[in-house]
């Protein structure tokens, strides 16, 4: 009789992983062991579990490995910011093997504080959405992540580092994989310990699936990637959303608002010359000045070949002081590790622009 398939440690459920506890020799209870270790103390190796037994620890390692997928590349920027891309497997929709997703572990800015850091997770492998902008999208949707691959995501993620928030707007659309996204933040706050006002999910916002999920009460703050006040540009910079009008998306928020009682944060990618002018600035603030929400600028991170350029500080400054002065709350957020492979998305551009084979 052949032995099973190995599945992945967190794609078992807890009885599931009860059940081959003692297939393997062990007891119900070893399954609570296991799952501590790896959530609350960190532990990634069977062989560091000294509460279990040699022959369970060896025959789990070979049955349900703890981390499924490989990273294949890390990169380093100066200010300690960490991209790690991990290959989950599966096929691409050009027959490619692409199962690559980007995990980012962004440290406190502070030096020396007890803080954590920020967790930046992917929903996809590859995205969906495909904003002309953005390095995630380039490459197209090969397929959705299982929960477990989300929750090794922070399983790898808190390796690097004490995790002390965790936003999913990584590679990926977190809307369009929702089921998944949901049961690994369910792991997330009940066992890894963050709780629901340190998660962040960020989508661009589809009207019909916020207002079917708010009412579930949702264990996370939620940001929406405007980035442009008009609708006819919005349909080119978001083509996901093309034809949905930004009023829908507006009033879709605001029932999230009424319903969650959590503000949305709204996300707005500042391109010189394009999203930056004080025409956009203004009609931003029309639409949102009655709002309870916030408005985070995001300076554009530099993309190889793209055709947009980051803005100068000055039109960062105009556009977050006439929102400011118009009573919109707005913040800027200056992304970190920018010199470390540009933008969200582009190691895993690079890696498979590397691996392609060239053409004779």
């Amino acid at each position: 009789m052949s032995t099973p398939a190995p599945r992945p440690l967190f794609s078992l459920t807890h009885d599931e992983l009860a059940a081959l506890c003692v297939e393997l020799g062990g007891r119900p209870f070893h399954a609570k062991v296991v799952r501590g270790e790896v959530l609350e103390r960190g532990v990634l190796d069977y062989d560091a579990m000294t509460g279990l037994g040699k022959p369970l620890r060896r025959a789990l390692a070979e049955r349900a490995p703890i981390l499924a997928g490989t990273e294949v590349a890390r990169s380093t920027a100066s200010d300690g910011t960490t991209k790690l891309l991990v290959d989950f497997g599966g096929f691409g929709e050009t027959g490619g093997r692409s199962g690559a997703v980007e995990t980012v572990h962004i440290p406190p800015r502070e030096r020396g504080t007890t803080k954590g850091a920020t967790l930046c997770v992917s929903s996809q492998v590859g995205c969906p959405v495909r904003c002309p902008f953005c390095a995630s999208g380039k490459l197209g949707l090969a397929r959705n992540l299982a929960s477990h691959e989300i929750v090794e995501q922070y399983l790898r993620g808190r390796a690097l580092g004490a995790l002390s928030r965790s936003v999913v707007m990584g590679i990926g659309e977190p809307l369009l994989n929702f089921q998944a996204v949901s049961a690994a933040l369910d792991v997330v706050h009940d066992e890894l310990g963050l709780g629901a006002r340190k998660v962040t999910v960020s989508t661009v916002g589809f009207p019909d699936r916020l207002r079917a999920i708010a009412p579930t009460k949702p264990r996370f703050q939620l940001a929406i990637s405007l980035h442009t006040p008009f609708d006819e540009q919005r349909d080119e910079l978001v083509p996901a959303m093309k034809g949905v009008p930004i009023d829908d998306v507006l009033a879709a928020a605001d029932a999230w608002f009424e319903v969650t009682g959590r503000e949305v944060t709204y996300e707005y990618v500042l391109l010189a010359g394009v999203t930056d002018t004080a025409e956009h600035a203004r009609r931003l603030a029309e639409r949102l000045r009655r709002r309870r929400c916030t408005v985070n600028l995001i300076p554009f991170n530099p993309v190889t070949d793209s055709e947009y350029a980051r803005p100068s500080a000055e039109a960062v400054e105009r556009m977050h002081r006439t929102l400011v002065e118009r009573g919109v709350v707005a913040t800027v957020r200056w992304s970190r590790g920018v010199e470390s492979d540009a933008a969200c998305g582009q190691l895993r551009v690079r890696a498979a622009s590397a691996s392609s084979p060239r053409s004779s």
